[in-house]
């Protein structure tokens, strides 16, 4: 199994990224969570991996933290979720906010994700209940450095997107909250950029 790959990033289409490890290029399909705090092409990363072996394919997936590729191998156990419609979920929304929806047995917040409709959010609900001990909790953001590190990561992924520095700062200190993740004020002020 490959767990973890560290290397220079040769490519980044979503889905896909493509890592290259010592002269092999990874192919890795990986969630817009991921996507968003990638950094320019050329840069070394690090991936957190699944691999799933097919009889046509060996599929390799990469995720940017340790809570979301737990999360997404609690996804694929579930009947009628496939990796791919993991990887959906995944994109539209964060590991702690999943896990608040299960505990809530908010359907109506599920049933806005792409793919997912009334009957598998009712699924995901009752089949990820067991498993919320295992998924990422909620950390509240209370230090002041530890949101300016918070805000700065946010801007850095914006400026990876494509922004000029100037409008990322500008896209997220106008969402700013100081109970935000890196994450929420990335989504955010992408919604933010094209309300504008």
């Amino acid at each position: 199994m490959i767990g973890l790959l560290r290397g220079i990033l040769l490519k980044k289409k979503p889905p896909l990224l493509i890592l290259d490890v010592n002269g092999v290029g990874y192919e890795i399909e990986a969630p817009m969570t991921t996507f968003y705090v990638l950094p320019d092409i050329g840069n070394e990363i690090e991936i957190h991996t699944h691999l799933i072996i097919r009889d046509d394919a060996h599929l390799l997936f990469g995720f940017a933290t340790e809570d979301e590729r737990l999360l997404f191998r609690n996804l694929i156990k579930i009947n009628g979720v496939g990796a791919k419609m993991a990887l959906t979920i995944l994109s539209g929304i964060e590991t702690n906010e999943f896990s608040i929806c299960i505990q809530n047995n908010d359907i109506e917040r599920l049933t806005k994700l792409p793919g997912v409709g009334k009957k598998t959010a009712e699924r995901l609900i009752v089949e990820m209940r067991d498993r919320l001990d295992s998924l990422p909790k909620s950390i509240p953001q209370t230090n002041k450095d530890s949101y300016a590190n918070t805000t700065d990561e946010a801007v850095s992924a914006l400026v990876s997107l494509g922004f000029k520095p100037a409008e990322a700062s500008q896209h997220v200190l106008a969402i700013a909250d100081e109970n935000m993740s890196s994450e929420d004020l990335i989504r955010e002020a992408l919604k933010y950029s094209v309300k504008k």
